[in-house]
């Protein structure tokens, strides 16, 4: 095995595409062999890791975003930088994330050698998919992508997920919502480094202009991740390529301003801690899933809560107490007996 590691780490740092994509299967596999491989992928390709920029985008539907991001890849291609697009989409079990399709619309892109865009593995917890789209970005930065572009293809929390492995979280808009900001959570705002508005271009331009003014009055009653930075709002034309490059210098001035002041390294410190934390939270989860006390007990104890026999409270602590009782049949010399 430690050889088939080494040939995959190897391949990885001499940035064989092909290799690149093996590793990642590797990662996104449910099977427990493939996952204690791939976590020895992982920590061999670590030191390799973190000069990249990790740029999060998320946007509203019918914001253009595979537009967006095939033009940004393209202007960051023209740049001299290698590209990597990931996604996360914990919501799609059949099309395996809009990326599928993504390929397809961004040819451009995708058939450039210095550019590599994956989907998210289909289906899955958001935690799990997270998880997976953060290890196959190491694995990317270690092949030589100097930018990784994660981007939330999902609902909900996704949008949170991809702004706890970024150092940039972008909001891609379009005009016509006026100051609703269409439906966007205020807990999102309040993550994002830049609002961008789209399809600034041709009759459309007044639009965008006066959706610009309302959005920063709105983006102006919250408060800032950090104080070293006030998101802007900013306009583009990913059709036309206009704005594109005033999008990627924010990016720029952002990791600029972050870096002198240290946030940036705090930032993927705290990231870090949060991921190792939030990986303790699904392993649990699917330990007390498995567990075979919980599996016999369940539908018992769930038809107890239904007749309002018990209270949720005291169903937790019995289903607590039976994944404790297996652990410690399992380990008793290192876990303390719990009486039948």
């Amino acid at each position: 095995m430690s050889t088939d590691i080494n040939q995959y780490v190897q391949a990885v740092l001499e940035r064989n595409r092909r290799m690149v994509a093996k590793a990642i299967t590797l990662i996104e596999s449910s099977l427990p062999e493939h996952q204690e491989q791939a976590r020895d992928i992982i920590n061999k390709l670590l030191p390799h890791t973190g000069a990249a920029t990790r740029v999060g985008i998320t946007g509203v539907p019918g914001a253009g975003k595979s537009t967006f991001i095939e033009s940004l890849g393209i202007h960051l291609l023209e740049k001299g930088h290698r590209v990597a697009v990931l996604a996360v989409d914990p919501s799609s079990k059949r099309s395996g994330g809009s990326l599928l399709a993504d390929k397809t619309r961004m040819e451009k892109l995708a058939a450039r050698a210095e550019a590599f865009i994956r989907p998210s593995p289909s289906g899955g917890t958001l935690g799990g998919v997270a998880q997976k789209t953060r290890e196959a970005s190491l694995v990317c930065e270690a092949a030589g992508f100097d930018i990784i572009i994660i981007e939330t293809v999902g609902v909900g929390q996704s949008e949170t997920a991809v702004a706890s492995m970024v150092d940039f979280f972008l909001v891609l808009m379009i005009a016509g919502a006026g100051d609703e900001l269409q439906g966007i959570k205020k807990g999102i705002l309040e993550l994002v480094d830049a609002l961008v508005i789209n399809k600034a271009d041709g009759d459309n331009i007044p639009k965008v202009q006066r959706a610009q003014h309302d959005y920063a009055a709105a983006m102006h009653f919250l408060r800032p991740a950090t104080p070293t930075w006030t998101p802007p709002v900013l306009t583009c034309s990913a059709l036309e390529t206009t704005g594109i490059a005033t999008v990627w210098q924010t990016v720029l001035d952002h990791r600029k301003k972050l870096s002198e002041t240290g946030e940036l390294e705090e930032k993927r410190r705290r990231q870090a801690l949060d991921w190792m934390w939030m990986l303790v939270e699904e392993g649990l989860k699917e330990k007390f899933n498995k567990n075979p006390n919980i599996k016999k007990q369940l539908p018992r104890i769930i038809r107890t809560i239904e007749k309002g026999r018990a209270s949720p409270t005291e169903a937790a602590g019995e289903l607590l107490r039976l994944m404790e009782d297996q652990s410690a049949r399992q380990n008793p010399a290192g876990s303390p007996h719990y009486p039948h």
